[in-house]
Protein backbone atom coordinates (compact mmCIF):
# COMPACT_ATOMS: atom_id res chain seq x y z
CA UNK A 1 0.00 0.00 0.00
CA UNK A 2 1.60 3.12 -1.05
CA UNK A 3 0.96 6.25 -3.39
CA UNK A 4 4.34 8.66 -4.23
CA UNK A 5 7.70 7.82 -5.64
CA UNK A 6 8.68 7.39 -2.34
CA UNK A 7 6.70 3.85 -2.58
CA UNK A 8 8.07 2.67 -5.74
CA UNK A 9 11.41 0.92 -4.45
CA UNK A 10 9.71 -0.59 -2.08
CA UNK A 11 7.20 -2.26 -4.41
CA UNK A 12 9.79 -3.12 -6.38
CA UNK A 13 12.05 -4.74 -3.45
CA UNK A 14 9.72 -6.98 -2.92
CA UNK A 15 9.13 -8.04 -6.51
CA UNK A 16 12.41 -8.15 -7.60
CA UNK A 17 13.24 -10.34 -3.90
CA UNK A 18 10.79 -12.60 -5.41
CA UNK A 19 7.85 -11.89 -2.43
CA UNK A 20 3.99 -12.28 -3.97
CA UNK A 21 2.50 -9.21 -3.84
CA UNK A 22 -0.82 -10.05 -4.69
CA UNK A 23 -2.36 -6.84 -4.57
CA UNK A 24 -1.41 -3.00 -4.45
CA UNK A 25 -3.70 -0.48 -2.91
CA UNK A 26 -3.11 3.02 -3.79
CA UNK A 27 -4.93 6.72 -4.01
CA UNK A 28 -7.17 7.13 -7.05
CA UNK A 29 -5.99 8.65 -10.04
CA UNK A 30 -5.67 12.49 -9.49
CA UNK A 31 -5.81 15.80 -11.85
CA UNK A 32 -2.92 17.19 -12.23
CA UNK A 33 -1.19 20.45 -14.25
CA UNK A 34 -2.61 23.27 -15.25
CA UNK A 35 -4.35 21.20 -17.99
CA UNK A 36 -5.91 19.22 -14.87
CA UNK A 37 -4.89 15.77 -16.54
CA UNK A 38 -5.95 12.39 -14.47
CA UNK A 39 -2.63 11.12 -13.25
CA UNK A 40 -2.26 7.58 -11.49
CA UNK A 41 0.18 7.64 -8.71
CA UNK A 42 3.35 6.60 -9.39
CA UNK A 43 2.86 3.64 -7.01
CA UNK A 44 -0.11 2.47 -9.87
CA UNK A 45 1.85 2.68 -12.88
CA UNK A 46 5.01 0.47 -11.27
CA UNK A 47 2.20 -2.02 -10.55
CA UNK A 48 0.86 -2.23 -13.72
CA UNK A 49 4.55 -2.80 -15.26
CA UNK A 50 4.53 -5.87 -12.65
CA UNK A 51 1.17 -7.13 -14.15
CA UNK A 52 -0.09 -6.88 -10.23
CA UNK A 53 -3.72 -6.03 -9.60
CA UNK A 54 -4.32 -2.47 -8.39
CA UNK A 55 -6.73 -1.22 -5.65
CA UNK A 56 -7.69 2.54 -5.33
CA UNK A 57 -10.03 3.41 -3.14
CA UNK A 58 -11.40 6.94 -1.82
CA UNK A 59 -11.35 6.20 1.79
CA UNK A 60 -9.81 3.13 2.75
CA UNK A 61 -11.98 2.93 6.16
CA UNK A 62 -14.81 2.00 3.89
CA UNK A 63 -13.51 -0.03 1.52
CA UNK A 64 -11.03 -2.09 3.27
CA UNK A 65 -12.96 -5.41 2.53
CA UNK A 66 -11.74 -5.84 -0.96
CA UNK A 67 -8.08 -6.31 0.77
CA UNK A 68 -9.57 -9.15 3.11
CA UNK A 69 -10.67 -11.63 -0.04
CA UNK A 70 -6.73 -11.45 -1.08
CA UNK A 71 -5.71 -13.54 2.36
CA UNK A 72 -2.89 -11.63 2.73
CA UNK A 73 -0.15 -12.88 5.09
CA UNK A 74 1.46 -9.57 5.23
CA UNK A 75 0.50 -5.65 4.81
CA UNK A 76 2.97 -3.24 3.69
CA UNK A 77 2.61 0.16 3.29
CA UNK A 78 5.03 3.21 2.32
CA UNK A 79 3.21 6.52 2.14
CA UNK A 80 0.06 5.52 1.62
CA UNK A 81 -1.49 8.51 2.47
CA UNK A 82 -4.26 7.10 4.67
CA UNK A 83 -4.68 5.68 8.41
CA UNK A 84 -5.83 1.80 8.08
CA UNK A 85 -9.19 1.14 10.10
CA UNK A 86 -8.33 -1.61 12.76
CA UNK A 87 -10.58 -3.94 11.03
CA UNK A 88 -7.73 -4.54 8.27
CA UNK A 89 -5.22 -4.08 10.76
CA UNK A 90 -5.84 -7.32 12.26
CA UNK A 91 -6.57 -9.46 8.86
CA UNK A 92 -2.77 -10.37 8.15
CA UNK A 93 -1.24 -13.12 10.39
CA UNK A 94 1.86 -10.93 10.37
CA UNK A 95 0.75 -7.77 10.96
CA UNK A 96 0.55 -4.77 8.95
CA UNK A 97 4.43 -2.78 8.97
CA UNK A 98 4.67 0.65 7.62
CA UNK A 99 7.98 2.47 5.92
CA UNK A 100 8.05 5.90 7.65
CA UNK A 101 10.25 8.34 6.60
CA UNK A 102 11.99 9.69 9.89
CA UNK A 103 13.54 7.97 12.97
CA UNK A 104 10.15 7.54 14.93
CA UNK A 105 9.37 8.75 17.82
CA UNK A 106 10.81 11.90 16.19
CA UNK A 107 8.46 13.50 12.77
CA UNK A 108 5.22 11.29 12.67
CA UNK A 109 3.04 12.19 10.51
CA UNK A 110 2.86 12.99 6.36
CA UNK A 111 6.13 15.46 6.06
CA UNK A 112 9.01 13.72 7.97
CA UNK A 113 11.66 14.91 5.44
CA UNK A 114 10.33 18.57 4.75
CA UNK A 115 9.88 19.01 8.33
CA UNK A 116 13.76 17.98 9.43
CA UNK A 117 15.11 19.66 6.64
CA UNK A 118 13.20 22.42 8.23
CA UNK A 119 14.43 22.23 11.58
CA UNK A 120 18.30 21.67 10.29
CA UNK A 121 18.33 18.18 11.64
CA UNK A 122 21.70 16.65 10.96
CA UNK A 123 20.25 13.45 10.86
CA UNK A 124 17.26 11.37 9.98
CA UNK A 125 16.33 7.65 8.43
CA UNK A 126 13.81 5.29 8.02
CA UNK A 127 11.38 3.11 10.38
CA UNK A 128 9.79 0.18 10.29
CA UNK A 129 7.10 -0.97 12.47
CA UNK A 130 4.39 -2.18 13.22
CA UNK A 131 0.72 -0.19 12.04
CA UNK A 132 -1.67 1.16 14.74
CA UNK A 133 -4.79 3.10 14.93
CA UNK A 134 -3.23 5.96 16.28
CA UNK A 135 -0.60 8.05 13.34
CA UNK A 136 2.64 6.58 13.36
CA UNK A 137 2.37 5.28 16.91
CA UNK A 138 3.34 1.16 16.26
CA UNK A 139 6.33 -0.45 18.23
CA UNK A 140 9.03 -0.34 16.06
CA UNK A 141 10.31 -3.44 14.33
CA UNK A 142 13.88 -2.00 13.00
CA UNK A 143 15.83 1.49 12.36
CA UNK A 144 18.44 2.88 9.83
CA UNK A 145 19.71 6.75 10.08
CA UNK A 146 21.10 8.49 7.47
CA UNK A 147 23.21 11.85 7.58
CA UNK A 148 21.85 15.17 6.68
CA UNK A 149 24.29 16.98 4.20
CA UNK A 150 24.01 20.64 4.00
CA UNK A 151 23.46 20.77 0.59
CA UNK A 152 20.71 18.42 0.70
CA UNK A 153 16.69 19.37 -0.39
CA UNK A 154 13.48 17.50 0.83
CA UNK A 155 14.09 15.68 -2.91
CA UNK A 156 17.59 14.72 -2.68
CA UNK A 157 16.67 13.27 1.11
CA UNK A 158 13.49 11.49 -0.62
CA UNK A 159 15.72 9.76 -3.11
CA UNK A 160 17.81 8.75 -0.86
CA UNK A 161 15.51 7.86 2.11
CA UNK A 162 13.56 5.20 -0.69
CA UNK A 163 16.49 3.41 -1.13
CA UNK A 164 17.25 2.87 2.59
CA UNK A 165 13.74 2.05 3.09
CA UNK A 166 13.64 -0.83 0.75
CA UNK A 167 17.06 -2.38 2.09
CA UNK A 168 16.18 -2.11 5.43
CA UNK A 169 12.21 -3.75 4.70
CA UNK A 170 14.19 -6.44 2.94
CA UNK A 171 16.75 -6.95 5.93
CA UNK A 172 13.51 -6.92 8.50
CA UNK A 173 11.02 -9.17 6.58
CA UNK A 174 12.88 -12.71 6.82
CA UNK A 175 13.33 -12.05 10.53
CA UNK A 176 9.40 -10.47 11.12
CA UNK A 177 8.40 -13.79 9.29
CA UNK A 178 11.04 -16.00 11.61
CA UNK A 179 9.99 -14.48 14.87
CA UNK A 180 13.72 -13.50 15.46
CA UNK A 181 12.87 -9.83 15.95
CA UNK A 182 10.89 -7.59 18.84
CA UNK A 183 9.43 -5.03 18.22
CA UNK A 184 10.18 -1.78 20.83
CA UNK A 185 7.39 0.53 22.01
CA UNK A 186 8.30 4.71 21.11
CA UNK A 187 8.97 6.35 24.05
CA UNK A 188 5.71 8.93 24.22
CA UNK A 189 8.02 11.38 26.08
CA UNK A 190 9.95 12.13 22.73
CA UNK A 191 7.40 12.45 19.95
CA UNK A 192 7.45 15.15 17.67
CA UNK A 193 5.31 15.49 14.97
CA UNK A 194 5.42 16.79 11.10
CA UNK A 195 1.94 17.44 9.60
CA UNK A 196 1.48 18.06 5.84
CA UNK A 197 3.11 21.42 4.90
CA UNK A 198 0.70 24.22 5.66
CA UNK A 199 0.50 27.56 3.48
CA UNK A 200 2.00 29.59 6.32
CA UNK A 201 4.82 27.32 6.05
CA UNK A 202 5.96 28.09 2.54
CA UNK A 203 6.16 32.25 3.09
CA UNK A 204 9.64 33.52 4.00
CA UNK A 205 9.70 34.95 7.19
CA UNK A 206 13.33 37.14 7.01
CA UNK A 207 13.23 38.36 10.72
CA UNK A 208 14.46 34.57 11.23
CA UNK A 209 18.44 34.01 11.11
CA UNK A 210 19.74 33.38 7.55
CA UNK A 211 20.46 30.04 8.86
CA UNK A 212 16.94 28.99 9.67
CA UNK A 213 15.27 30.73 5.81
CA UNK A 214 18.13 29.12 4.15
CA UNK A 215 16.50 25.67 5.65
CA UNK A 216 13.46 26.29 4.90
CA UNK A 217 13.93 27.20 1.45
CA UNK A 218 15.98 23.58 1.07
CA UNK A 219 13.09 21.92 3.18
CA UNK A 220 10.55 23.58 0.52
CA UNK A 221 12.49 22.45 -3.11
CA UNK A 222 11.14 20.38 -5.16
CA UNK A 223 7.80 21.12 -3.72
CA UNK A 224 6.14 23.31 -2.67
CA UNK A 225 8.76 25.51 -2.74
CA UNK A 226 9.66 29.14 -0.54
CA UNK A 227 8.03 32.25 -1.87
CA UNK A 228 8.69 35.58 -0.73
CA UNK A 229 6.81 38.91 -2.21
CA UNK A 230 8.26 42.00 -4.37
CA UNK A 231 6.23 44.52 -5.70
CA UNK A 232 2.89 42.69 -4.79
CA UNK A 233 3.62 39.69 -6.53
CA UNK A 234 4.78 36.40 -5.39
CA UNK A 235 8.58 35.01 -6.09
CA UNK A 236 9.56 31.50 -5.07
CA UNK A 237 12.88 30.68 -3.69
CA UNK A 238 14.39 27.99 -5.18
CA UNK A 239 17.82 28.26 -3.74
CA UNK A 240 19.96 30.39 -1.71
CA UNK A 241 23.28 30.28 0.53
CA UNK A 242 24.26 31.74 3.99
CA UNK A 243 26.62 34.56 3.87
CA UNK A 244 29.39 36.04 5.86
CA UNK A 245 28.09 39.71 5.66
CA UNK A 246 26.10 41.24 8.28
CA UNK A 247 23.44 44.25 7.94
CA UNK A 248 21.41 46.00 10.67
CA UNK A 249 18.82 46.79 7.83
CA UNK A 250 15.26 46.06 8.65
CA UNK A 251 14.81 41.97 7.59
CA UNK A 252 13.82 41.38 3.79
CA UNK A 253 15.66 44.79 2.51
CA UNK A 254 17.94 43.70 -0.69
CA UNK A 255 21.50 45.19 0.66
CA UNK A 256 23.20 44.16 -2.08
CA UNK A 257 23.59 43.03 -5.35
CA UNK A 258 26.01 41.49 -7.87
CA UNK A 259 26.30 40.15 -11.26
CA UNK A 260 24.72 36.70 -10.46
CA UNK A 261 23.47 37.13 -6.82
CA UNK A 262 21.59 39.29 -4.71
CA UNK A 263 21.72 39.64 -0.76
CA UNK A 264 19.00 40.25 1.44
CA UNK A 265 18.78 40.99 5.26
CA UNK A 266 17.53 38.73 7.75
CA UNK A 267 16.92 38.51 12.01
CA UNK A 268 20.24 38.80 13.98
CA UNK A 269 21.79 40.52 11.88
CA UNK A 270 22.58 38.21 9.05
CA UNK A 271 22.36 37.68 5.29
CA UNK A 272 21.09 35.47 3.07
CA UNK A 273 22.67 35.07 -0.72
CA UNK A 274 19.91 34.59 -3.28
CA UNK A 275 20.85 32.45 -6.17
CA UNK A 276 17.63 31.12 -8.11
CA UNK A 277 14.39 32.28 -7.64
CA UNK A 278 10.90 31.89 -10.10
CA UNK A 279 9.06 35.10 -10.09
CA UNK A 280 5.21 35.07 -10.62
CA UNK A 281 3.84 33.64 -13.87
CA UNK A 282 7.67 32.58 -15.30
CA UNK A 283 9.89 29.80 -14.94
CA UNK A 284 12.47 28.93 -12.44
CA UNK A 285 15.77 31.03 -13.15
CA UNK A 286 19.03 31.99 -11.71
CA UNK A 287 18.99 35.22 -10.41
CA UNK A 288 22.16 36.68 -13.42
CA UNK A 289 18.78 35.74 -16.01
CA UNK A 290 16.40 37.57 -13.84
CA UNK A 291 18.12 40.92 -13.18
CA UNK A 292 19.00 41.19 -16.75
CA UNK A 293 14.99 40.96 -17.42
CA UNK A 294 11.99 40.77 -14.78
CA UNK A 295 14.29 41.70 -12.25
CA UNK A 296 16.25 44.83 -13.63
CA UNK A 297 14.32 47.28 -11.73
CA UNK A 298 15.51 45.65 -8.39
CA UNK A 299 17.84 47.48 -6.28
CA UNK A 300 19.57 47.96 -3.33
CA UNK A 301 17.21 49.50 -0.26
CA UNK A 302 14.00 47.30 -1.96
CA UNK A 303 12.11 45.08 0.66
CA UNK A 304 10.79 41.55 0.22
CA UNK A 305 7.63 40.65 1.70
CA UNK A 306 6.91 44.20 3.20
CA UNK A 307 3.37 44.41 1.54
CA UNK A 308 2.82 40.93 3.84
CA UNK A 309 4.08 43.03 7.19
CA UNK A 310 0.55 43.21 8.31
CA UNK A 311 -0.38 39.90 8.80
Amino acid sequence: MGTPDFAVPVLTGLTEKGYDVSLVVTQPDRPKGRKRTLTPPPVKTAAEEFGIPVFQPEKIKNEWQEIEKYTPDIIVTAAFGQILPKELLDIPPLGCINVHASLLPKYRGGAPIHQAIIDGEKETGITIMYMAEKLDAGDILSQQAIPIEKTDTTGTMHEKLSIVGRDLLLETLPQLEAGTITAEEQDESAVTYAPNISKEQEEIRWERPASSVYNQVRGLVPWPVAYTTWEGNRMKIWWTEESALTSEASPGTVVKIEEEAFYVACGENTVLRIDEIQPSGKKRMDVKTFLLGAGKNLSEGARLGADNETR
